[in-house]
């Protein structure tokens, strides 16, 4: 598998990504016609978003003639925390909190997912600052 953090992917092809993963390997006809089915695209915007992850290494293109058949180079939790780290590392370290409480509060989630983040939390909590240092400046700066 390719390191996530390596691949950097566009919005319209997290969607092709998506897809891919579900299915765990697709074709491009079945790749065409789910994209088209769920985003109304055309088959040159699928395919051209299929070339460019293969070019990135996220996606893999198997047999030696038609219908190829697409598989993920990339993991899928593995790109969405690859992602995450992204997001939170181009922010205010003092902003990481509040972001993600509103991330939990705008997303379903099941019972286990929240049964989980309530022990993450708690063994958390053991080791946690009283207040999380503002890292956007060196020196006495803060947000």
């Amino acid at each position: 598998m390719q390191d996530a953090k390596n691949v950097t992917i566009t919005d319209s092809e997290w969607m092709v990504m998506r897809a891919i993963w579900t299915m765990g390997h697709a074709t491009s006809r079945e790749l065409i016609d789910a994209m088209n089915e769920l985003e109304g695209w055309s088959a040159s915007t699928t395919k051209t978003l299929l070339h460019r992850l293969i070019q990135k290494q996220a996606v893999a293109q198997h047999g030696g003639s038609r219908p190829f058949t697409y598989k993920p180079v990339v993991g899928e939790k593995e790109s969405m925390a690859a992602a995450a780290d992204d997001l939170f590392d181009h922010m205010c370290a003092m902003r990481a909190g509040s972001t993600i409480a509103g991330v939990i509060q705008s997303r379903e989630l099941s019972r286990a997912d929240i049964a989980n983040l309530q022990a993450i939390l708690a063994e958390k909590a053991k080791t946690a600052p009283e207040e999380v240092q503002c890292n956007c400046l060196p020196g006495d700066q803060t947000c």
